[in-house]
């Protein structure tokens, strides 16, 4: 299966951490945006995956559902572009997801994130797994 359903977009739609691995590196939590053409996330134009990125643009996103929920998973895993606009909109709208922004800790971490350089990551399905128990 190559393509995001409409039930894997609404579950991704939720608030939960996504596990990114790229070649030559760990599973990481990230954040994530995903549409019926793949998965987005961003990050420092010069973090370590980034660089693994280019060295192999292929990447996989697992997400889970929370402890109390039944068990159920969506993987997609595809070939990375590396997006240079629409990172800091992208990186606004999951702060909105995530964290609460009416706290100032939060707004101000997010304007954080707003002054520095951001990339735009774009994972393209090419294999979505789904289980659901």
């Amino acid at each position: 299966m190559t393509a995001l359903t409409e039930q894997d977009l609404e579950f991704l739609r939720r608030p939960l951490h996504g596990f990114l691995t790229v070649a030559g590196g760990q599973p990481r939590p990230v954040w994530f945006e995903a549409t019926p053409d793949g998965v987005e996330l961003f990050t420092e134009p010069d973090s370590p995956k980034v660089r693994r990125l280019r060295r192999d643009p292929h990447a996989s996103l697992i997400v889970a559902a929370p402890v109390g929920e039944r068990e159920r998973w969506v993987s997609v895993t595809g070939r990375v572009t590396l997006e240079p606009g629409g990172a800091h909109d992208l990186a606004a709208r999951l702060a909105a997801r995530y964290w609460d922004l009416d706290d100032p800790v939060r707004a101000a971490d997010l304007e954080g994130i707003l002054a520095t350089d951001q990339l735009r990551l774009v994972i393209h399905p090419e294999t979505v797994r789904r289980y659901t128990y």
